[in-house]
């Protein structure tokens, strides 16, 4: 149901980095250009993350109780990729673990722009 989620940056250099390589852990990769947005992604075809310059060309702001979660498959997935996040530049926002006991395992930061981003997974 979802086509894209956007996040906004300062930065489109370092976001495109910044997410491309994260993302790659997963397979997906910079698949479109246009200059003040790019899409990271598997393929057009499915979901993808954006990074994007502002519309009005305001400051990007994140929101209080905003966050994209992206399923990562597993707990294995979920500890790299947060791990992953981290080393990129990323800051902690809760390390990977259990939220509901066997039912929710997730990781959380912050990119450099502030947007709340989470790794997750359902069941053990």
């Amino acid at each position: 149901m979802i086509g894209y989620v956007t996040i906004g940056t300062n930065d489109m250099e370092r976001a495109k980095a910044f997410y491309s390589q994260l993302l790659a852990e997963m397979g997906a990769s910079l698949l479109m250009d246009g200059g003040r947005i790019a899409f990271i992604g598997k393929s057009m075809a499915e979901p993808c993350v954006a990074v994007c310059i502002p519309y009005d060309e305001n400051a990007p702001q994140s929101g209080n109780g905003n966050m994209i979660a992206i399923n990562a498959g597993s707990m294995e997935m979920v500890d790299k990729l947060h791990a992953k996040a981290l080393e990129l530049g990323a800051t902690d926002e809760g390390p990977p673990g259990w939220r509901i006991e066997n039912v929710f395992y997730g990781g959380y930061f912050r990119d450099f722009d502030g947007n709340k981003l989470a790794f997750f997974v359902f069941g053990s």
